[in-house]
C-alpha cells in the first residue's frame, strides 16, 4: 500500500505486523475507476486482447529483471474451464515475450475454493491456505509471480510460501492493480 514518505524496504501498515515472503512486491496502479473496468473485462468480459497492453504495463513497473521464471498466479481447473483462461497466466505469458524470461507454470491450485473477491478481509488467507502447490522444478529459481489485481496480498503469499518451500531461491510479485 502506498503511504506518505514511503521508500524502498519500508512497510506500509498493513505489512508491518506480518511482512509477504517476498523480496518485493509492486503494482502498477489502483484498481478503481477506469482501471478496475479494464481488469473486470479481461477478466469476465472475455477481452484476453488486452494482455499484451497490460503487460506492458507491468514491464514498465518491474524493479529488476534478474528471474530465472516468470509464475502466474494459478486458477483451479474448474474455474479456468467456465472462463476459458486463466488471466494472470496471459500476463505472463505476454511479459515473457517482453522480457525474454520465460514464463512456467511452477505453481497449481490444488482445490477451489471461493473467489477470494467474494470474502471478507479475514476470511481470504483461511481460503488460500494450503491452496497451492510448487512443482519441484521450483528448486534455486528467482521466481516472479504475476497476478492480475492484489487485494489483500494474501493470494501471493500463499503462492510465495509454497515455492519458497519447495526451495526457490528468490521470490518477487507484480501485479497489474492494487486495491486500496
Amino acid at each position: 500500500m502506498p503511504w506518505s514518505g514511503q521508500t524502498d524496504g519500508d512497510l506500509c501498515f498493513d505489512c508491518m505486523p506480518d511482512p509477504l515472503p517476498l523480496d518485493w512486491c509492486e503494482a502498477w496502479g489502483r484498481y478503481s475507476g477506469p482501471l478496475e473496468r479494464v481488469l473486470h473485462a479481461l477478466k469476465f468480459e472475455r477481452h484476453d486482447f488486452l494482455d499484451d497492453q497490460l503487460a506492458a504495463l507491468l514491464h514498465e513497473t518491474m524493479r529488476d529483471f534478474d528471474f530465472d521464471a516468470i509464475v502466474p498466479v494459478p486458477m483451479h481447473w474448474l474455474r479456468r474451464h467456465h472462463r476459458g483462461y486463466n488471466q494472470a497466466e496471459l500476463l505472463a505469458r505476454a511479459l515473457s515475450r517482453r522480457i525474454g524470461i520465460p514464463a512456467e507454470l511452477l505453481l497449481r491450485k490444488t482445490h477451489g475454493g471461493s473467489p477470494q473477491s467474494t470474502l471478507a478481509r479475514d476470511a481470504r488467507a483461511r481460503n488460500v491456505r494450503k491452496a497451492f502447490a510448487a512443482s519441484p522444478r521450483a528448486k534455486g529459481k528467482r521466481i516472479l509471480i504475476v497476478d492480475d489485481i492484489c487485494t489483500t496480498g494474501e493470494t501471493l503469499r500463499a503462492c510465495a510460501r509454497v515455492l519458497l518451500g519447495a526451495g526457490s531461491s528468490r521470490v518477487c510479485a507484480i501485479a497489474i492493480a492494487k486495491a486500496t
